[in-house]
């Protein structure tokens, strides 16, 4: 009899991932005169793959998964574990995390403390953190990818935060299945709901820990999880979760044929000096316009992270706009401003 089909459908979601990473680093058979061992590729140079693990559900389950199908491939399989120190007894647990991954024959393990900022707000400050000390260790340790245990669930989340701060469409895109330097971390479980990771845990008696922050109302994204995704599910019926995460996905390939646009477009609105000229800008539709000046405004130095919408439209609005309005201040101490038909954009 095979496994559960929860368990099975983690497990095909890692390989699948498992076999990309195979794919990707891949390299030619071994010169004349190399051995197995020390040529490219050979034992000695697999893969290494780690888990980021909270010991929630989601993780827990990734873990296992990852761990069972790393001993058939050529793929080394390690984890990670993040301390916030949120939380009174946070290093214990961490402790007890980084101990589980260990018996799974993970190797390495790592339970990684980090100090939690302010910027942002709580979660966007927790998240820059475990993600800062998640590349942090997978360039120590030489990863070549880091797997998160995101799901569909996660997915609907994020596209509905999106809209209620009336992101535009790369923030209805949601979390992509491959993001990060290098196309590091990777993201298995997205046409996965959350209960089939948490069935797979609980058939194979694997232990999880429920973080309270996830209930915890003073956070937005747990009222969403808690409160909001039920209400549109009463109003609307069973399906919404599948219909947000798909919009996502179409969300993301219009926003990646924008992108491509702009990219196309930004060296033929520019002058012989660089300068963007605002004539040519007008000319085009505005998703590429705006494309452009936040790509200029970021090579200036403002940051991404910090670059919203508003500040974009304003930057438009000297192109759309211009009624002799001054100079621009964006993130970044960068400064825009219209000159001689230009739109100059410099570190101020």
């Amino acid at each position: 009899m095979g496994p559960h089909p929860a368990v099975a459908a983690i497990r095909l979601a890692v390989r699948r991932v498992l076999h990309d990473v195979l794919t990707e680093h891949s390299t030619p058979a071994p010169a004349a005169g190399t051995t197995e061992d020390t040529a490219p590729g050979g034992p000695g140079r697999a893969p290494l793959v780690l888990v980021a693990c909270s010991g929630g559900a989601d993780s827990m389950a990734l873990a296992s998964a990852l761990a069972f199908e790393a001993r058939k491939l050529a793929v080394r399989a390690g984890g990670i574990t993040v301390d916030h120190g949120l939380q009174p007894g946070s290093d214990l647990r961490a402790a007890e995390v980084a101990a589980r991954l260990t018996a799974m024959n993970l190797d390495p393990v790592e339970a990684v403390a980090v100090t939690v900022g302010r910027d942002g707000g709580p979660e966007a400050a927790a998240r820059d953190a475990r993600y800062a000390a998640l590349d942090e260790a997978a360039e120590r340790l030489g990863a070549s990818a880091v797997l998160l245990g995101h799901t569909r669930d996660d997915q609907a989340e994020t596209v509905l935060l999106g809209l209620a701060r009336g992101s535009g469409i790369r923030s209805l895109s949601g979390m992509a299945a491959v993001s990060g330097t290098g196309d590091r971390y990777r993201r298995p479980f997205l046409t996965l709901d959350r209960q089939t990771a948490r069935k797979a845990c609980m058939v194979q008696s694997l232990p999880v820990w429920d973080d309270p922050m996830n209930a915890d109302p003073a956070y937005t994204r747990s009222r969403l999880r808690h409160e909001g995704l039920p209400a549109l599910e009463k109003s609307l019926g069973k399906g919404v979760v599948e219909a947000l995460a798909r919009t996502a996905q179409l969300c993301r390939d219009d926003a990646d044929a924008l992108d491509a646009w702009a990219a196309d477009a930004d060296p033929t609105v520019r002058d012989e000096a660089g300068l963007l000229e605002c004539a040519k800008l007008y000319a085009l539709p505005p998703a590429v316009r705006r494309r452009v000046l936040r790509r200029a405004a970021i090579a200036e130095g403002a940051p991404a992270g910090s670059l919203f919408a508003r500040h974009v439209e304003e930057l438009d609005r000297l192109i759309t706009g211009w009624r002799g309005q001054g100079a621009i201040n964006l993130p970044g101490r960068v400064v825009a401003r219209r000159q001689g038909g230009r739109l100059v954009i410099r570190q101020g």
